[in-house]
């Protein structure tokens, strides 16, 4: 799915001069058509999520969909929270991350770290205020019809090439079954990081139960929204 300048404009709320600002001058992926930029979403929530700009959940799904996609709690659940990992760069430290997380058979572990590395190559996924979200262009599929999250809390934090300068200790990573679902956990987690309080509840770094808590209530509040 392709979104044109004005529904980018609109989504995110400001006016299309600024979307083309963004395309022209600060990277946001696009290209033309019939003289015309188009901007994939997948491109537009790695651009956003790297900028600190908020791209309302689940403006890429119907709502009978959203019936069908995993909360990021869920998923959460499913990837589990790891706390004092080892490294001392992004290859160990992620090296260190895919060595927790349940993968599904078939899918390789050395091939989904130098995935990950390969991805950092291309731009950082650092969030900024030392969290960082390790993903790829092309979710990372496995042979499962579940989505997971894996949360993984480093000894040290470790230079990620933020654009804030700060250095990562919080890492968020996904295997999920198909592209909707990767964009929906995607969106969904960007949008619960803008929260300060639950940001502070990571950096303390809070229990288990206390970040799924927090989840949850930040969830409920997007529904009642």
């Amino acid at each position: 799915m392709f979104l044109k300048v004005a529904d980018v404009a609109a989504v995110v709320g400001v006016d299309e001069k600024t979307v083309l600002n963004w395309i022209r001058q600060q990277g946001l992926p696009a290209h033309k058509q019939d003289e015309r930029y188009r901007i994939n979403r997948v491109d537009l929530l790695e651009w956003a999520t790297g900028k600190g700009i908020v791209i309302p959940p689940d403006v890429f799904a119907a709502r009978e969909e959203l019936l069908l996609l995993p909360t990021v709690s869920e998923a959460l659940r499913r990837g589990g929270i790891h706390y004092d990992l080892p490294g001392d760069s992004p290859e160990t430290a992620l090296r260190e991350v895919v060595s927790r997380l349940d993968l599904p058979p078939g899918l390789d572990p050395e091939f989904l770290l130098h995935t990950l590395l390969a991805r950092e190559a291309l731009g950082s996924t650092a969030f900024g205020n030392g969290i960082a979200i390790p993903h790829v262009r092309n979710p990372i599929v496995g042979q499962t019809d579940e989505s997971a999250i894996s949360l993984c809390f480093l000894k040290n934090p470790i230079d990620f090439q933020a654009l804030d300068g700060k250095p990562v200790s919080i890492l968020f990573t996904f295997v999920t079954p198909n592209v909707k679902a990767h964009l929906h956990l995607l969106s969904k987690l960007a949008f619960l990081l803008h929260d300060q309080g639950f940001q502070a509840l990571l950096h303390r770094p809070g229990t288990e139960d206390e970040i799924m808590s927090a989840i949850r209530a930040l969830e409920e509040t997007i529904v009642r929204r």
